[in-house]
């Protein structure tokens, strides 16, 4: 039930869809005679448009998040296994044409064939289903083992798990998959935004990982200001931002990590 309202609220809630039915109360207003009504509607949609797009409030909100969290000093004597979320490869476009095309968070995938490069004896582990409730695409779980066995990972360093629809079920699903033992050491790669967020869930089910971000969307030197990105970037960034600190409230109110923003130990 989680997934389905969470999945249902963010379609209303998201910028770009916010600002439409936004507008289309005004519009609505305006037949019906509600002039003050009509007027708020549209100045609210603008509002929403013109904040997502033309500002850096997007990048403003995503910096905290891609810095709560930063990669190790040093690389770690011995890696048991990288665990990479998915989210980085475009679903409906690869079960189609059956490629490996990645979308503005492939940069997981790319940091994890580095990693299983310098870690040649670690264990692979893609954790991602299709999280789509009407689209029909690919997992990437299921994409996955064509593009990093392209990049050199032998297939049979590989563990999948294609079940998983949110991030919760990653972590879960990942633990039931893997077992891991005391003493052995784990990474996490996900998106440096989405690196909270994971990592208090994979606490809650009590995976011990170190956090190793990737696909960074912020300089961290943007500032308050206007135009400072392209529009569509922008509004990428802001509709990335709001989904991100949602799912960490919705989460932390529903008891699914500890905090509402996970950090450090």
């Amino acid at each position: 039930m989680f997934f389905y309202l969470s999945k249902i609220f963010w379609f209303f809630i998201q910028p770009l869809n916010l600002s439409i039915f936004l507008a289309f109360a005004g519009l609505l207003a305006i037949f019906l005679g509600r002039r003050r009504l009509a007027v708020g509607g549209a100045s609210a949609a603008f509002l929403v448009l013109a904040l997502s797009a033309w500002t850096s409030l997007g990048a403003l909100m995503l910096n905290p998040l891609e810095e709560r969290f930063q990669r190790p000093a040093s690389l770690p004597e011995k890696v048991d296994g990288i665990v990479v979320l998915g989210g980085g490869f475009e679903g409906a476009i690869n079960l189609a044409r059956g490629g490996y095309e990645l979308n503005s968070g492939g940069d997981r995938f790319v940091e994890t064939a580095v990693l299983a490069r310098r870690f040649p004896n670690a264990r692979v582990l893609v954790s991602g289903g299709t999280g789509a409730i009407l689209l029909d695409g690919e997992g990437d779980a299921d994409t996955a083992p064509r593009l990093l066995v392209a990049l050199g990972v032998a297939p049979e360093r590989l563990i999948l798990e294609n079940k998983s629809r949110n991030t919760a079920e990653n972590a879960e699903f990942s633990k039931e998959l893997v077992n891991p033992q005391p003493g052995e050491t784990w990474l996490l790669v996900t998106s440096a935004f989405h690196m909270p967020r994971s990592v208090g869930l994979f606490r809650k089910v009590d995976f011990a990982v170190v956090p190793w971000p990737a696909d960074y969307r912020t300089s961290g030197r943007e500032g308050v200001s206007l135009f400072a990105d392209n529009e569509i970037d922008a509004l990428q960034n802001t509709t990335v931002a709001v989904r991100e600190w949602i799912g960490l409230l919705a989460y932390w109110l529903s008891g699914r990590i500890d905090t509402v923003l996970p950090g450090p130990p």
